[in-house]
């Protein structure tokens, strides 16, 4: 396949890419032969910011690769543009006698992590029903739990990091904390932290515990 060929094979793959996947997939073609690898083709564009010639890459980042990056394919990585938008980024090489051709598929979620915040909001619950109505002393029961895990890590209070309060959090979820009516304003309000950020923390909790441990 001579370079011609290979490169006309990768444009109709990318520009057949962003038009089944919409305005949110952006696909190049990056001539990786040449150490800043400009693109020699895009679509959807606007996801990062840029245009044929450009040398930049998805993070808006214009220095020279390795020699093993420059060849090697590289899947479902998370990347960040420069205005912020959150993708997953994968490159392709398709290498010949003299040419080094790459494609790229960037997919823009941004709009999914706001979507998927909503839902979590729209799903949350102070506590089940069975004990806000029959378990008395929650909040004294709550607040030696509370302590109880700050005291595990050995720091008071002022002095934790994001890491502590994600542990504080983790031991938390480990007793059954959060089934404590309010449980979720209250460890915000000692943590010193908003209720947003306790959720987000229990999302990535969440999340590492996997499909399985969630069943």
């Amino acid at each position: 396949m001579t370079r011609e060929q290979a490169f006309e094979f990768l444009d109709r793959a990318a520009r057949g890419i962003a038009e089944m996947f919409g305005s949110s997939c952006e696909t190049l073609v990056h001539d990786m032969g040449v150490p800043t690898h400009p693109i020699l083709s895009i679509y959807n564009g606007h996801v990062s910011g840029r245009e044929v010639g450009s040398t930049m890459d998805i993070m808006g980042i214009g220095l020279e690769l390795d020699e093993q990056a420059a060849t090697t394919d590289q899947v479902n990585l998370a990347a960040v543009t420069p205005d912020g938008r959150q993708t997953k980024s994968s490159t392709f090489h398709m290498i010949g006698e003299d040419y080094n051709l790459a494609l790229g598929i960037n997919f823009d979620y941004t709009s999914l992590v706001f979507a998927n915040r909503i839902l979590a909001d729209l799903m949350s619950a102070q506590a089940d029903l069975r004990t806000a109505l029959w378990q008395p002393g929650d909040s004294r029961q709550l607040a030696d739990l509370f302590d109880q895990c700050v005291a595990a890590l050995g720091k008071p209070l002022d002095a934790l990091t994001k890491a502590d309060r994600l542990k504080v959090i983790a031991l938390l979820r480990q007793r059954s904390a959060f089934s404590y009516r309010k449980s979720v304003p209250y460890v915000a309000g000692r943590l010193g932290v908003s209720r947003y950020t306790v959720y987000k923390y229990l999302d990535e909790l969440a999340a590492e515990d996997g499909p399985e441990d969630a069943r």
